[in-house]
């Protein structure tokens, strides 16, 4: 008989704490392309606990705590978020998962994450065994760069500078050619003279010959003593 009570009492113990174990569940690997990453931690709780915290933690060793959250089980949006300065971190609750958003990562920030999830209340306190983690690769942003342009042959630039130039030798011949003959012709219309005989305004309306010489009428007039 006495061996039996020994034996419920040592059972009774592991019951207790089979029934207060959190389980986390993470994916392995997590490759962020835009800076921005949700991981999400899948837990399992079978236990009375009413207040919760859960965080992330950074490195092997998790030393580095990213950010974490807290929640009551009864009081609906009862939660609270804090992050730390190095990172843009918030987290959210959603039944039986804790999803820890973050943003603006950097390469540098590449490591392994691991999330963590506690019992704060009522006792006894208790928290989930370090789970596998889960891998955040920040890839770095690729930088545009302009392809260069193809060398230019060396002797493509003297051609098309002995082509301007000879378009611009012959423009220029033909425009000197042309000022000089219309110079030419200038020249002559202002040397030429009209050399039709003008005659007086009142012979104008006589029916003379236009070459014919203006006579002269006294000559013709009765002399008188």
């Amino acid at each position: 008989m006495l061996l039996g009570i020994l034996v419920v009492l040592c059972f009774i113990p592991t019951a207790d704490v089979t029934e207060n174990k959190i389980l986390v569940a993470q994916s392995p690997l997590l490759k962020v392309d835009n800076k921005s990453a949700s991981l999400i931690c899948n837990y399992t709780y079978n236990g009375t606990g009413e207040e919760f915290r859960a965080s992330l933690h950074k490195g092997t060793d998790s030393a580095i705590e990213v950010c974490f959250i807290s929640w009551i089980k009864k009081v609906a949006n009862k939660t609270s978020s804090t992050s730390t300065k190095e990172f843009n971190c918030q987290g959210a609750h959603d039944k039986d998962k804790v999803i820890f958003h973050l943003w603006n990562m950097s390469a540098s920030q590449t490591d392994i994450y691991f999330c963590k999830i506690e019992v704060m209340y009522p006792p006894p306190y208790v928290y989930n065994e370090k789970s596998n983690g889960t891998v955040i690769h920040v890839q770095e942003t690729p930088i545009q760069t302009k392809e260069p342009l193809p060398a230019i042959p060396l002797w493509i630039m003297p051609t098309v500078t002995g082509v301007l130039a000879f378009y611009s030798m012959l423009i220029t011949a033909v425009f000197i050619n042309y000022w000089q003959k219309s110079k030419k012709i200038m020249y002559h219309q202002s040397d030429y003279m009209n050399m039709t005989p003008r005659h007086p305004p009142y012979q104008k309306n006589k029916g003379y010959p236009p070459y014919a010489p203006t006579r002269d009428y006294t000559a013709y007039r009765y002399w008188q003593p």
